[in-house]
């Protein structure tokens, strides 16, 4: 199962390594891991996804906020919520597949962002099931290069506290 965690932790050099020491010593992957300042410059926002065992993630987040930089845990799996990945994808698309690959791209509501005669560079927004589909469907093009932001979470403001 996948797991979205929401970490607000204090802005100071150490703490990424002690929130992926966390995940690392119990043997937990991290999918994607997300992190920038929030309004309070002191204050980050972490944002993990993983997947794996319930009782391995509730564990972690017991973990997390026994260390002193973390200020705030939230289990997005519980919680309604936006998420989102931002991704830069680089796609072969010469004068006989261009036309197919923008109509993908019209499709998911992707922007070109960089051209070239052998190739479309997209920018796509959405989802992790999302991004996953345009990637499958991009795939039979050839794809030369992805860069992904990762998940980003937040909670629905329509929702009892």
């Amino acid at each position: 199962m996948r797991y979205v965690l929401s970490v607000l932790v204090e802005n100071e050099p150490g703490v990424l390594s002690r929130v992926a020491g966390l995940f690392s010593g119990r043997g937990f992957n991290i999918e994607s891991l997300n992190v920038a300042p929030t309004l309070d410059s002191a204050v980050s926002h972490m944002t993990i996804a993983t997947s794996g065992d319930a009782q391995i993630v509730e564990q972690i987040i017991k973990q997390l906020r026994k260390l002193v930089t973390v200020i705030k845990v939230a289990d997005y799996q519980e919680l309604t919520s936006v998420q989102r990945e931002m991704m830069l994808i680089k796609v072969q698309a010469d004068d006989s597949r261009r036309g197919e690959v923008l109509r993908i791209a019209d499709i998911f509501r992707c922007k070109v962002v960089d051209v070239s005669l052998t190739d479309l560079t997209l920018e796509a927004t959405g989802d992790h099931q999302k991004i996953g589909a345009i990637i499958s469907l991009l795939n039979r093009f050839g794809i030369k290069d992805i860069a992904r932001t990762g998940t980003m979470v937040m909670k629905r403001s329509m929702q009892p506290e």
